[in-house]
């Protein structure tokens, strides 16, 4: 695994939130069933890509529920749909992974057992999000997207 380190400036996203504990992937689904139909809503859209983030309040708490979000990238929040919720992506370094297939659970474990201790970063308290483009096909084991970690350095003492 060799991800791509990148430093990201804020992201603004307009979408739908949900909730969720580790392995209830049904509500993944049942969130992007209801954010897919409105997405036409959305004005000042950035690009074609979407955004599937989550969102922890402690990343080690498997046990805890966790934010899902379905968005997609603004350049303002000046128009808000009844039912959409803004948020901000704050500044930060990502450590970007490329996911293929549909197996995102075996990609996310290879990254936390494999790749992320032996690399010098540990996980930041920011959003963890995947780019979801052109390469997606949905259910199809071809189909790619990109994985974005929050990281920072491991301090020294």
């Amino acid at each position: 695994m060799n991800p791509r380190i990148i430093s990201i400036t804020e992201k603004k996203l307009i979408g739908m939130k949900s909730f969720m504990h580790h392995n209830e992937f049904g509500n993944i689904v049942k969130l992007w069933k209801r954010f897919m139909p409105r997405r036409r809503e959305l004005q000042n859209i950035l690009n074609s890509e979407y955004i599937a983030m989550q969102i922890y309040d402690d990343f080690n708490a498997i046990e805890k529920l966790f934010d899902i979000w379905a968005c997609v990238e603004v350049s303002n929040f000046n128009t808000m749909p009844e039912g959409m919720e803004s948020f901000t992506i704050p500044d930060g370094d990502y450590a970007i992974f490329i996911h293929k297939g549909m197996n995102a659970s075996a990609t996310y474990q290879k990254i936390m057992t494999e790749w992320l201790p032996n690399s010098g970063y540990e996980i930041d308290n920011r959003p963890h999000f995947q780019v979801i483009g052109e390469k997606y096909k949905n259910g199809s084991a071809d189909s790619e997207e990109d994985f974005y970690v929050p990281i920072k350095l491991v301090l020294k003492q």
